[in-house]
């Protein structure tokens, strides 16, 4: 899907670029609201499909990978009683796969645990 989705990576200039093609850049519905009232929520307007798979694929990572697992405990430190957060946490693993993938197919490299900690 990530691999469809993304093509050819050098279309691309900016990881902006590609979270706004999954939909998972940040938007605020202002509807005459002051812009400091307003919560920024991701904007749904890329790709459903492509959204859907890495947030499975997040939601799978982050309980049975051990270095997903580990940067969504960091996450979660200290916000567990936040409503929510867990969901929010896992779309913010979901966006970094993305970014991930595509920084290794831009530089045809493997991947490398230390990627997640970036």
């Amino acid at each position: 899907m990530t691999l469809s989705a993304i093509g050819n990576p050098d279309r691309f200039e900016n990881r902006s670029q590609l979270l706004r093609r999954a939909g998972f850049d940040l938007s605020a519905s202002r509807s005459g609201e002051k812009s400091k009232s307003a919560v920024p929520v991701i904007s749904k307007k890329g790709k459903a499909d492509l959204r859907y798979a890495l947030y499975q694929a997040a939601l799978v990572a982050s309980s049975l990978t051990r270095h997903f697992r580990a940067y969504y405990n960091r996450l979660l430190d200290g916000r567990q009683r936040e409503q929510g957060i867990r969901t929010k946490m896992r779309v913010k693993i979901a966006a970094k796969m993305l970014v991930i993938a595509w920084t290794l197919m831009k530089r045809k490299e493997s991947f490398d645990p230390a990627y997640i900690q970036s």
